[in-house]
């Protein structure tokens, strides 16, 4: 027997007549002319049937339909005592309007006393429309926590992870009523809430509500779903195996580790910035640069895959590719090993691995950070081994005259150069496409990633020097604001340069850095830029910071002890310019990677694609056309039908932020982060996206990644900032520090649409929490 939805009211008193794993409470609906007919015999028959507390919930013809929801457009009263029944029945009547129809009807139900644990339940995920449980619960005794947006706990199962595979016996409970609803109501995609009351130690589910969900296009079928995600699931298996050439027994991905691409290119890129992120940095070019610099040689090793179009880093080799090159191996595997254990302890430190997991270089604090290790079965021969060949690698790479940083700088240079003849060539867009992306590898990318590992030492060293008592907090915070970065100058110079020639230095900037339908400034300025007004940060002048002589003499004699070759004003050398070219060569590579983008575009309008058309295309089939005699419309088309057919497949699929098993693709939670709090500043302000400009003035501004091609925000007087993505050295992260702008940095998927759906908090970042205060 197939049912029907009706009403709210309907629905339950439907589904009280068949069998259920849950609990309906006793309920009397009545409609709006009843109750005006006789709304005394009404109450008094309420007061016959429910004694306890009552619950006055709305049961309106215009919600839970088929084809809208209408979810909390009317009023429910909690808690009331029979004594304001009448009235409690009056508001939820009137908030269906001034005139109710008369067929609309109310709902009385008794409130539910010992309430443990509430929630919301969908059989299909609304953004996706792809088969997957949603489960959105709250531990505690407000069953009102969930439906009025405060956040809580989120369970995510494929419908064919079984109720009795899953541990947790109440998300198990859940699913198995989401199962017989679907059964009862014909398949038809459901809705419902759910509550648990625990009485003398028994346990039970009730259903509080069920209506049929919305989707806003048909889903996959179950089939069609399962064989996406059990490709996925053997993927990850295989790929969890040992490996030859690699120390440690098994891997972890995730999206945030190392090149971070959740934050850089977004969880579901178009495949023309998954495929230029691959052939710029993760493919190779990441690989040599840690060679490079003294670490073990991956070469050949590509550090990103995809699981349909939805990027991933294999951490595995991201700690592999920490070890120094000559530790001896039976070293290395036993630490790349205690990584991913301390990764699968805390999977919460996914974006903070170099920060929190790994020793990538050595600090001032290495020896007493390194103790750890004996917990996880360590000699104090083998910690020896890992401080002495850090040191050493270390070394090589702060040297003051012959730091591999100091060759890196020179290379932009080169890039400068070779870039300008390229764009002023007749070589033709094919031919300069292929050499630009070529240079950006070998001048750009390559270069940059020895800066941004420079960068990353400078500031692990300076948290060791807070560690060890040098510094205090902020000394560490003024000499990081001294700085003079990219955002800082692009600041200034907005106060001080005409539009164009603004445009002419930061033109090439976009916000998705590697997505071609993200304007560049220079495309969309008046988007970007109040040009009639200037920010208050926008002339804003560095601070200057000196050492006391006291802690010169202290540094002096650290750097003697620990045997390390910079003297003090080489070592500051190396931490002013480690960490200020790690900004200024991320803007001289994108430059090129932001002309790539445009050639590409402009190439494929010439044959008639759109930019839209454009990003779905793969950025090798322009390596194919530049070396063969081939029809560039059927090549670009054909690359452009699999782009779509990927990224759509992408649409249709979730996954963790970080992957432990191939059962994480079945059934996960997804747990709120452990966001970066930047500053130790407070703020309040009202909610607003990066696409309400007009409303940026005293705003807390959300924007998914801390992706540079964002540093326009900063041209307004913003209140705060959080991203849903991004490290603690992010350019997000030191662009918020540099201008005293509390800041929550990868603040996470649940957390981000928790914050960014309400309309005003307060970062507190001393505190590290957030308010929501409206």
């Amino acid at each position: 027997m197939i049912l029907e939805f009706g009403t709210k009211a309907e629905t339950l008193a439907t589904l009280n007549k068949v069998l259920l794993s849950a609990n309906i409470p006793c309920s009397i609906y009545f409609s709006y002319k009843e109750w005006m007919e006789d709304h005394c015999r009404i109450i008094m028959s309420v007061r016959d049937i429910i004694p306890s507390r009552l619950i006055v919930r709305s049961s309106c013809m215009a919600e839970d339909s088929h084809t809208q929801s209408n979810a909390g457009a009317f009023l429910s009263v909690a808690n009331v005592e029979f004594d304001f029944l009448e009235s409690a029945i009056n508001q939820v009547f009137s908030s269906y309007g001034e005139f109710p129809d008369d067929n609309d009807q109310v709902l009385v139900q008794p409130m539910l006393e010992h309430v443990v644990l509430s929630g919301v339940a969908f059989s299909h995920d609304p953004s996706s429309c792809s088969p997957y449980r949603v489960i959105n619960w709250h531990e505690g005794d407000n069953t009102a926590f969930i439906t009025s947006g405060c956040g809580g706990k989120i369970w995510i199962s494929s419908s064919y992870l079984s109720a009795d595979k899953v541990k947790n016996p109440y998300i198990s409970q859940v699913i198995k009523l989401i199962d017989e609803l679907l059964v009862y109501f014909g398949g038809v995609p459901v809705d419902c809430e759910f509550a648990f009351t625990k009485s003398n130690d028994d346990l039970i589910m009730w259903l509080l509500q069920a209506r049929p969900l919305i989707l806003r296009c048909r889903p996959d079928s179950y089939l069609e779903h399962h064989k996406k995600l059990k490709q996925i699931a053997d993927k990850i298996e295989l790929g969890m195996k040992e490996h030859p050439f690699l120390m440690g027994k098994r891997t972890v991905y995730g999206v945030m580790p190392d090149w971070n691409p959740a934050e850089i290119i977004g969880l579901r890129p178009k495949p023309l910035a998954l495929s230029l992120y691959r052939e710029l940095i993760t493919d190779s070019t990441w690989a040599y640069q840690r060679n490079n610099y003294g670490y073990r040689n991956l070469r050949s090793f590509p550090l990103m895959l995809h699981f349909y179009g939805m990027p991933y880093i294999d951490v595995r080799l991201s700690f592999n590719s920490f070890i120094p090159a000559n530790l001896p191996d039976n070293v290395a595997g036993k630490l790349v090993d205690a990584y991913i254990n301390r990764l699968l302890e805390k999977p919460y430190l996914h974006d903070k691995v170099e920060f929190e997991i790994v020793y990538s270089c050595y600090t001032l604090d290495l020896h007493e950070r390194l103790q750890s290790l004996k917990n996880e079965g360590f000699s104090e021969r083998e910690i020896t081994a890992i401080t002495e060949h850090l040191k050493d690698l270390t070394n090589k790479i702060i040297d003051p005259e012959l730091g591999l940083w100091k060759e890196d700088a020179s290379k932009l240079d080169i890039l400068k150069e070779r870039r300008e003849r390229l764009l002023q060539s007749g070589i033709g867009k094919l031919d300069t496409i292929y050499w630009l992306i070529e240079d950006t590898k070998r001048y750009g990318t390559l270069p940059f990633a020895g800066l941004a590992r420079a960068g990353f030492i400078a500031v692990q060293f300076l948290k060791s020097l807070v560690s060890v008592g040098v510094f205090t907090q902020h000394d560490y915070d003024a000499f990081m604001n001294s700085l003079t970065t990219v955002s800082g100058q692009l600041s200034h110079d907005r106060a001080i340069l005409s539009k164009e020639l603004f445009l002419n230095k930061y033109g090439h900037l976009r916000p998705g850095t590697y997505d071609i339908e993200s304007p560049r400034y220079d495309e969309a300025p008046d988007f970007y830029f109040d040009w009639d007004s200037l920010s208050s940060s926008s002339t804003a002048i560095n601070a200057s910071f000196s050492l006391t002589l006291n802690q010169m003499k202290a540094i002096s004699a650290l750097l003697k002890e620990h045997g390390l070759k910079p003297d003090v004003v080489g070592l500051f050398d190396f931490l002013e310019s480690g960490i200020e070219l790690r900004e200024w060569s991320k803007f001289e590579f994108t430059r090129n990677l932001s002309d790539i983008i445009a050639l590409v575009g402009s190439y494929g309008e010439s044959l008639g694609f759109s930019k839209d058309d454009m990003s779905y295309c793969d950025i090798s089939v322009f390596k194919e056309l530049q070396v063969g005699a081939i029809d560039p419309v059927d090549v670009i088309r054909r690359s452009i039908d699999v782009g779509i057919s990927r990224y759509n497949d992408s649409l249709k699929i979730i996954l963790p932020p970080v992957i432990t098993s191939p059962d994480d693709v079945w059934g996960f939670e997804l747990s709120e982060a452990n966001p970066n709090f930047i500053t130790q500043g407070i703020t309040t302000g009202h909610v607003v996206t990066d696409t309400n400009r007009d409303n940026f003035s005293g705003a807390i501004i959300f924007i998914q990644s801390a992706d540079p091609g964002y540093d326009w925000i900063f041209s307004y007087p913003i209140a705060g900032l959080v991203t849903a993505w991004g490290g603690v050295n992010s350019h997000m992260a030191i662009r918020a520090g540099e201008l005293d702008i509390p800041a929550v940095i990868g603040a996470g998927e649940v957390l981000f649409k928790k914050w960014s759906s309400v309309s005003r908090i307060t970062i507190n970042c001393a505190a590290k929490k957030v308010d929501i205060l409206s």
